[in-house]
């Protein structure tokens, strides 16, 4: 059930064990890149799928139970936010020995839980434990850092007794922020001009509830009502079961598509990124933002809620004012703002922080520091 790859490397290379607990699509992206970044380091990849998620971040350790890598010594240990690391280093001893560093993709205390879900205390404290045992916890954002700081908190604040002091003051110390990267090729020049007379509106998300489908469709309708002429491309990841928000956008709005649905192919995604004029989010979660990251570095302008880790990246000229609490007087704001945008001639500002030539120092200085002190000593 495991994918396990091994990346041949000189013999004197650091040897690095990296874990993803559940390999969603975002999580294989990032591990491809670092292994790739780091080419002179021997990798051993372990991975599971992204399916079963309850059991996943809890069983995860007794998955890998009998995996030969884990009986292995490694200079240092990478895992993902999804990983229960604190029973993995328990059930093999001599990984307390090793530096280890996780990886938060996400955390549990912010992730969004359906109505269909039911929520779990499990999922929260596997994070919670996980970033004790970790020598460094590393976010992709500053939100993501501070949600899950702040959520912590508050978690622990409802315990009736025997909660340690200045539990949350360490874990803060040894945390720190690298993003997933952007590939540097994103950053092209753009070769047309922006349609501000017609604008064409991207939107590339998860095809889920808490991307904001129903936000979305409430904002076109609110262009549509003010007669604001756009183009639009409703792209991104879908599921077999997706909100009706979609077909309601696409029943509404046919007429005006450009683009509709999953592109399998990566090239003709990026061309698409390279046409589109406004890329648009209208998300309820998002601990980084891939999406909209991708779309600005490749000339995009963006229209992002005032919220998440937006703030870090989308200029205060394009975030519109958020009410998570009424969905209407958001895409009356979302609107405004568009028109703000048009009339004043906003323009592209691709996120030159995120490129991953500019963060691979970051994450090699990281990874170069544990390995040289070894685990505890960070």
């Amino acid at each position: 059930m495991a994918d396990s790859t091994l990346h041949n490397s000189p013999d004197d290379a650091p040897r690095v064990l990296l874990l993803s607990g559940y390999d969603a699509a975002s999580h294989k992206r990032w591990r491809n890149q670092i292994t790739g970044m780091f080419g002179d380091y021997h990798w051993q990849t372990l991975a599971l799928p992204p399916r079963f998620f309850r059991w996943r971040i809890r069983g995860n350790p007794l998955s890998w139970l009998n995996e030969p890598a884990l009986q292995e010594c490694w200079d240092l240990v990478i895992a993902t936010s999804m990983v229960d690391l604190a029973s993995l280093r328990s059930f093999h001893p001599h990984l307390t020995q090793t530096p280890c560093v996780l990886y938060m993709h996400e955390n549990q205390f912010a992730f969004p839980v359906s109505k269909k879900q039911s929520s779990s205390a499990e999922p929260q404290m596997v994070n919670l434990y996980s970033a004790i045992s970790a020598d460094k916890v590393v976010f992709n954002s500053a939100w993501n850092r501070d949600s899950f700081l702040e959520g912590a908190w508050t978690f622990l604040d409802q315990m009736p007794d025997g909660v340690p002091d200045g539990l949350i003051a360490r874990l803060r110390d040894k945390s720190r922020v690298i993003p997933v990267p952007i590939e540097d090729r994103l950053y092209a020049e753009r070769r047309k001009p922006y349609n501000r007379d017609c604008p064409h509106l991207l939107w590339n998300h998860r095809w889920e509830y808490d991307k904001g489908p129903d936000r979305l469709l409430k904002l076109l309708q609110v262009l549509d009502q003010r007669a604001l002429p756009f183009r639009l491309s409703v792209v991104g990841e879908r599921f077999r079961n997706h909100p009706k928000a979609f077909d309601q956008i696409h029943g509404q709005f046919g007429h005006r598509i450009e683009q509709w649905g999953f592109l399998e192919s990566r090239r003709e995604y990026d061309q698409l990124l390279a046409r589109a004029d406004v890329v648009i989010s209208t998300a309820l979660h998002d601990f980084q933002g891939l999406s909209m990251l991708e779309a600005m570095a490749s000339g995009c302008v963006p229209l992002a809620p005032d919220r998440l880790a937006y703030r870090e990246y989308v200029p205060e000229l394009c975030r519109y004012d958020s009410h998570e609490q009424d969905a209407e007087q958001e895409a009356e704001a979302a609107a405004d703002s568009l028109e703000a945008m048009l009339e004043k001639g906003a323009s592209a500002c691709p996120p030159e922080g995120w490129r991953a030539s500019r963060l691979a120092g970051d994450y090699q200085s990281l990874f170069q520091h544990l390995i040289k002190t070894g685990a505890g000593k960070s």
